[in-house]
């Protein structure tokens, strides 16, 4: 008897696995095609996560009797003018004190070649002067490899803004026939599809808004914390600096780090060494609180994820695919909870009916 248990536990062991390997194989098949048809795919995610922005506006003009294209175009209008707004908030103060910025650069780069000169270091300047002639052959030497990092450079930035053509085109085709398109999809699918799919679609969407609003407010605590401690420390050019580090929350990992870079180097150039330290280290408790604290807690009441989920989510999603997967690793996550609650829903038993009692008038008795 216990062989033939033993056997039969093998048998389904061996069938479970198979079934595992061509979930893997189908799994691997649609993420090579993915990446193949990558240049159309990420507008339409970037297309989507703006759009779960402004569609509320949306959604609000059109309860008050617009025409749908006239509040699309309104708030795709306006999504415009906010974000050459923010980028003139950014770039005109910069650009206002670029004088003082560059001659504190100056006298940055002046005092560390001084402080090289002297004790500890003790460099001579013409060692120095070896080290950067050394340092301008070798640019020389791998010039070839420099046009092909601006040609690739050059490249990034037209398929960004190629992105952001169509990502905006998508946008306001999103907000002005969303609502179409699930009863479109209702009449496309066959049989019980036409019920599973619209539903999961919905909820996907309403956590997908769920994540980018989660993500606007951990950027505007980290704007908020990092700009009190600018200010407090008297660095200039605090609103454009906080301004930035909104805008960079919604790129994971590199945007944090840009921000942070430029802050530091604005507070070296402006109020010093000791100032610049301060202000690293203000960015890097704020950083860990995001990471550990506000995101995790923020997203996991939004998302009904829990934190360490999201932290292994996003850990997993960026040893896959880069920056691209610390970005989308949440959402997909959030996505993959949401049909598997579905599914669970619909493979559970129903609720049996609550036996009556014929003395409470047929009314059901509480439990």
């Amino acid at each position: 008897m216990s062989s033939t248990k033993a056997r039969a536990a093998l048998r389904a062991s061996a069938r479970i696995s198979v079934e595992l390997l061509l979930v893997l194989v189908m799994t691997g098949v649609a993420l090579w095609l993915l990446g193949r048809m990558w240049s159309v795919v990420w507008p339409l995610i970037v297309g989507l996560f703006v759009t779960t922005l402004t569609w509320p506006l949306a959604r609000f003009l059109r309860r008050r009797g617009w025409r749908p294209a006239l509040a699309a175009s309104a708030v795709t209008v306006l999504f415009l003018l906010v974000a050459v707004g923010i980028v003139a908030l950014i770039a005109v103060p910069v650009a206002s004190q670029s004088g003082d910025l560059t001659d504190g650069v100056v006298a940055g780069i002046e005092k560390v070649r001084e402080w090289a000169a002297g004790p500890p270091l003790n460099i001579a300047d013409d060692q120095i002067a070896d080290a950067s002639d050394a340092a301008i052959a070798r640019l020389q030497d791998s010039a070839g490899s420099l046009v092909t990092a601006f040609a690739t450079g050059v490249s990034t930035v037209i398929n960004g803004v190629v992105t952001a053509v169509l990502a905006l085109f998508l946008m306001f085709f999103f907000l002005k026939d969303g609502p179409r398109f699930l009863p479109w999809l209702t009449r496309q699918l066959p049989g019980r599809l036409a019920t599973d799919v619209p539903i999961v679609a919905a909820r996907s969407w309403d956590t997908l808004g769920a994540f980018v609003r989660s993500q606007a407010v951990v950027g505007l605590l980290d704007a908020v914390l990092i700009g009190i401690g600018l200010w407090i420390l008297g660095v200039p050019l605090v609103l454009p600096l906080a301004v930035l580090t909104f805008v960079s929350a919604f790129i994971p990992i590199v945007g944090a780090l840009f921000a942070g870079f430029v802050a530091v180097l604005i507070a070296l150039v402006s109020n010093g060494l000791t100032d610049a330290l301060l202000v690293l280290a203000i960015i890097v408790v704020v950083q860990q609180l995001e990471g550990n604290v506000f995101q995790p807690m923020i997203q996991s009441r939004g998302l009904g994820l829990h934190a360490a989920v999201i932290l292994l989510a996003v850990t997993l999603g960026g040893s896959l695919a880069g920056i691209v997967g610390s970005l989308l690793a949440v959402p997909v996550a959030a996505m993959i909870a949401v049909f598997w609650n579905y599914l669970r829903e619909q493979l559970s038993d129903p609720p049996q009916e609550p036996e009556t009692d014929e003395s409470h008038s047929g009314a059901p008795v509480p439990l």
